[in-house]
């Protein structure tokens, strides 16, 4: 018999597990998303990514604006009696009368190898940390954050070239084929839940603006790291002339350009980062402008020498 499920998820990343267990089988007696909201000028209001795909697959959901005390919430859960909950990017502090609910407990799909970068963003944080190695994991959820025993892992390469974005799509599709594996071999009493080393853990908060900000203190790779991983939000942002400019895209050079001071090498445009290390600008974006090359901002702005950024 197919295990019965409740499935809590809001963005893109939760889609491909849900769709995963829909084909493998499962019965999914109801999605769980947040509430629409209102994006763009005209703040129209949005389903979020999870939402859209769950009524494609003619699946009931629901969005409860809170969960905790949410008496109608928690009596459709325990009416479905669900075999387990399976909680990837909900955005929702998962109450115990929920944890306490099904007999194979809420079961979440977190992006990292646990009990590494738990919290919000590990993603992000493992390429701004300049990791070569992340994961996906399956875990049981307790009161703690991430902190549950391990259920599965499996390892991805980080490559050195990878965004937040790129990144992002391979974990997915990975975490959704081992959360299918998961259900089966709790099914099958296959598989030994393990607790974490919580004296191997480290932290991945939720991100800020103020992350984006370039201090060019750090050296080119750390620099260059964070403006892989803070794609695309916070992004990398400093301040050139009293404006904003975003750095969008940049790879470190041999150059030794003094710290924080902009150069211009014909076409090129490098700025002196720290340990003696420098970055060379790709792509750029002064505020209220089209991005730009550096050709075209060398031309637009004609930088003087000794000129600095921040």
């Amino acid at each position: 018999m197919p295990l019965d499920l409740v499935f809590c998820g809001t963005p893109q990343f939760a889609v491909p597990t849900l769709e995963a267990l829909a084909a493998a089988g499962f019965r999914i007696g109801l999605v769980v998303t947040q509430p629409d909201r209102p994006k763009g000028r005209g703040l129209e209001l949005i389903a979020s990514p999870v939402k859209q795909s769950a009524l494609k697959l003619n699946l009931p959901v629901t969005q409860p604006d809170r969960v905790k005390n949410n008496e109608e919430f928690r009596a459709q859960l325990t009416a479905l009696r669900p075999d387990a909950i399976i909680v990837v990017g909900y955005g929702r502090i998962i109450p115990q009368w929920m944890l306490d609910l099904p007999a194979h407990g809420n079961i979440n799909l977190h992006a990292s190898l646990l009990p590494k970068y738990r919290g919000a963003a590990p993603i992000q944080w493992a390429i701004a940390q300049g990791e070569t190695v992340t994961g996906v994991t399956t875990m049981r959820i307790d009161a703690g954050l991430d902190t549950g025993d391990i259920l599965l892992q499996h390892e991805v390469s980080i490559l050195p070239d990878d965004t937040s974005l790129s990144l992002s799509p391979r974990l997915a599709s990975i975490g959704a084929e081992m959360m299918v594996e998961t259900l089966n071999g709790l099914r099958a009493g296959t598989i030994v839940p393990r607790p974490q080393d919580n004296s191997q853990a480290s932290l991945a908060p939720i991100l800020k603006k103020e992350d984006g900000r370039v201090d060019f203190s750090r050296s080119a790779h750390e620099i260059f790291n964070r403006i892989r991983g803070f794609q695309p939000w916070p992004g990398a942002h400093t301040k050139f002339r009293d404006k904003n400019l975003q750095i969008l895209s940049a790879h470190p050079t041999e150059d030794a350009v003094p710290r924080a001071e902009l150069r211009v090498m014909a076409d090129r445009l490098l700025v002196g980062c720290g340990k003696e290390s420098a970055l060379e600008l790709i792509e750029i974006q002064i505020e209220g402008k089209k991005r730009s090359s550096p050709r075209d901002f060398i031309h637009g702005y004609r930088p003087q020498p000794g000129e600095k950024l921040g």
